[in-house]
C-alpha cells in the first residue's frame, strides 16, 4: 500500500467529505502502482470536474489538458485538485514546475503552451 495526502479545493471539497466548498484534506491508502485515474475513481470524482492539479508541487493537469491520468503515484505523494474556476497566479504560468506527462504534452503543442486569452486582446 502507498499513503498519499489529497487536497480538494472549492466545490471539489465535496469529494473529500466536506460541505463547506472551501477545502477537504484526506489521507488515503491506495494499492502500490495506483495512478491518478485510480485516485479519481477512489474519490468518485470525474476527471472533467477538476481543473488545475498539482502532484508534489508540480503542475500535472490543467482544464482541457489532463495527461496525468496514468501517472503512477508513490508513497508519500501530495496531490492537490483545484476546481476549474479556481485561479492561480498568472506569473507562474510560464515558470511552474511540471510533471513529466504535462511537460511532454505542452511541449508537443505548436505554441509550446505559451498561448493565453490575453494574447488575443488589443
Amino acid at each position: 500500500m502507498i499513503h498519499i495526502e489529497v487536497w480538494l479545493y472549492g466545490p471539489l471539497a465535496r469529494y473529500g467529505g466536506s460541505e463547506d466548498n472551501i477545502f477537504a484534506l484526506q489521507y488515503l491508502d491506495l494499492p502500490e502502482g495506483a495512478t491518478v485515474q485510480d485516485l479519481l475513481t477512489h474519490l468518485a470524482m470525474p476527471t472533467e470536474e477538476r481543473g488545475i492539479t498539482f502532484i508534489n508541487g508540480s503542475l500535472s493537469a490543467m482544464p482541457g489538458l489532463q495527461p496525468d491520468l496514468k501517472h503512477c503515484l508513490e508513497d508519500g505523494d501530495r496531490v492537490a485538485f483545484f476546481h476549474p474556476k479556481s485561479m492561480w497566479p498568472f506569473q507562474y504560468r510560464h515558470d511552474v514546475a511540471m510533471a513529466p506527462e504535462l511537460k511532454n504534452s505542452v511541449g508537443q503543442r505548436e505554441d509550446g503552451g505559451r498561448r493565453s486569452r490575453f494574447d488575443t486582446l488589443g
